[in-house]
């Protein structure tokens, strides 16, 4: 099955990348490492994912980064997976999806 973000995703993984990097000189790629994971995660095992919620009768589903603590929402298509958000969990509130 195909993985893909949208681009709103897609500039959320960036910036979280780019912030980890940047401030935890310890562990630069951990948050890079962690997304790779839950990508093939979620490749392998789509329905896996935490069930979210229903937005406009889509069905999101989430993985945890745990070490990073970032989420990952995605919905599932018959042949296309897609991530609408890359959210840090340590925020307090979710995503607008």
């Amino acid at each position: 099955m195909k993985l893909g973000f949208t681009p709103e995703a897609d500039e959320q993984a960036d910036e979280s990348d780019l912030w980890w990097r940047a401030n935890r000189p310890k562990a630069q790629g951990l948050f890079a490492a962690e997304l790779a994971a839950a990508k093939a995660f979620i490749v392998a095992t789509p329905k896996l994912g935490q069930f979210y919620g229903l937005v406009d009768g889509l069905e999101f589903r989430r993985v945890l980064l745990p070490r990073t603590g970032h989420h990952i929402y995605y919905t599932i298509e018959p042949d296309l997976i897609t991530v609408h958000s890359v959210w840090g969990a340590p925020r307090g509130r979710g995503p607008k999806l």
